[in-house]
């Protein structure tokens, strides 16, 4: 699998709301090679760094084709959605959730990079799209984008070669594994089978552990 970098994205954490609410969502594409460090890009912030940044969520990517589908959910966003408007750091067209699976170690440009685990949707797309419940659209479309973790730093930049080095979980692709964490009834033994796939966030396996471990306790 080959594939190629459209754009890379990084930005400030600045003011997203008239109530005070700061963030990094808001990015511009950057005019060359950007520095890949194990935390993120060079130049690259955010605001929120519990649930956002860290080295499980170093670099975040984000298929171009999605907004096609928000577009089309809401018209009247179609002129304003495109590239990095959700905060990605990597934009590309004919990757998605349905090809990278968990565990996923690429190279892009001369970084190499591992898919560490899905993006879990929060408020800031609504305030983003200026569209209530636009997260939970989001999260049920199964269109979140994914993260990387850092196992090489390196420059990325627009055009570069994104190829697949390592397939450790054939079995799960990021599709897979988002249908399965937020299904309504989740298959215990999956769960603990997801938990267990080499390259997934440690907070997550342990998440999902703990889960399955709860919905066995019930159900005895």
């Amino acid at each position: 699998m080959q594939n190629q970098v459209d754009e890379v994205f990084v930005g400030k954490v600045r003011l997203l709301s008239i109530d005070g609410e700061r963030s990094g969502i808001v990015k511009a594409p950057a005019a060359g090679p950007v520095m890949l460090t194990p935390t993120g890009l060079e130049g690259d912030e955010q605001a929120d760094l519990r649930h956002h940044g860290g080295v499980d969520k170093a670099l975040h990517h984000y298929p171009v084709e999605h907004y096609a589908v928000l577009a089309a959910e809401w018209p009247q966003c179609r002129a304003a959605v495109g590239a990095g408007f959700l905060g990605e750091n990597i934009s590309t067209h004919g990757l998605d959730e349905h090809l990278l699976c968990i565990g996923d170690v690429l190279r892009i440009g001369n970084a190499r990079v591992q898919v560490s685990q899905t993006r879990s949707p929060c408020w800031k797309i609504d305030l983003r799209l200026k569209v209530d419940g636009a997260s939970r659209f989001v999260e049920a479309a199964g269109i979140t984008g994914w993260y990387y973790r850092v196992l090489q730093p390196g420059t990325i930049a627009a055009g570069d070669t994104i190829e697949l080095l390592e397939r450790p979980n054939p079995w799960l692709t990021l599709a897979n594994y988002w249908d399965a964490v937020t299904a309504h009834r989740p298959d215990v033994d999956l769960l603990d089978r997801i938990a267990a796939a080499p390259g997934l966030a440690a907070d997550k396996a342990t998440r999902w552990r703990e889960r399955a471990a709860w919905l066995r306790a019930q159900a005895s």
